[in-house]
């Protein structure tokens, strides 16, 4: 498969009735200040910050002096200096170390299908042919890569959610795209391939991702937010 990239950049979906939830939820589990450094998670500051203080948190905690003024001209409290107390993993939806959700994921990474290919057995994918097909199948480019953070370790051990189907990685992952094989699963050029968040089953992939790259899901969540192009949906 010719592996060129793509303008097109994946998809950082934040889910407003998830976030909504979330920081109920967190607040609700005890606390007063937020943590919002590195833009909120890579979930956008200002909309997280007008989510958890609706929700009652006292404060918010951010990278900048400059942050902090632009919160407070929305009438929140903004600090540049503290410890967070509210637990982020059920304000942005984040799995524990062994993949349990306690609230639903805030933000779901979705690349699209650019193109798929026949491939025959033998046939290898990507750079330094990494994989080779063992039997006939197809392959599908999707956007989506290391520049994104979906990092290079997850070649080959990774996955995506494609139409319900749950499908491999395969091959290095490039700079903007990547490779999935799709085995006997049809699906058309420019369908969603989720690779973390929503309710399905991929939603706690990160736990996977962060198992796999020796990164914490923190750090993973936050590159893949603040690289890709951000979105809501419901």
């Amino acid at each position: 498969m010719c592996e060129t990239t793509s303008s097109s950049r994946p998809r950082a979906m934040i889910s407003r009735s998830a976030l909504a939830s979330g920081a109920s939820a967190a607040v609700a589990a005890g606390g007063h200040l937020a943590d919002l450094r590195r833009d909120a998670w890579g979930h956008g500051v200002l909309a997280v910050a007008h989510a958890v203080t609706a929700a009652g948190a006292g404060a918010v905690l951010v990278d900048s002096e400059e942050e902090a003024e632009t919160l407070a001209l929305e009438g929140i409290e903004a600090i540049t200096d503290g410890t967070a107390d509210i637990d982020a993993r059920l304000l942005y939806g984040l799995p524990d170390g062994e993949g349990a959700l306690r609230t639903r994921p805030v933000m779901r990474l979705v690349g699209r299908v650019l193109s798929t290919k026949p491939l025959k057995a033998g046939d290898a994918v990507s750079y330094g042919y990494t994989y080779r097909a063992t039997q006939a199948t197809t392959a599908a480019l999707i956007t989506g890569g290391y520049a994104q953070g979906v990092v290079r370790a997850l070649g080959n051990a990774a996955h995506v959610e494609i139409g319900g189907a749950v499908l491999p990685i395969v091959g290095r992952v490039a700079m903007d795209v990547c490779v999935v094989d799709l085995g006997v699963h049809e699906v058309s050029v420019g369908a969603e391939a989720t690779y973390f968040g929503g309710t399905g089953a991929v939603a706690p992939a990160l736990a996977r991702w962060s198992a796999i790259t020796g990164l914490s899901v923190s750090e993973l969540i936050t590159v893949a937010g603040t690289h890709a192009d951000r979105g809501w949906e419901a």
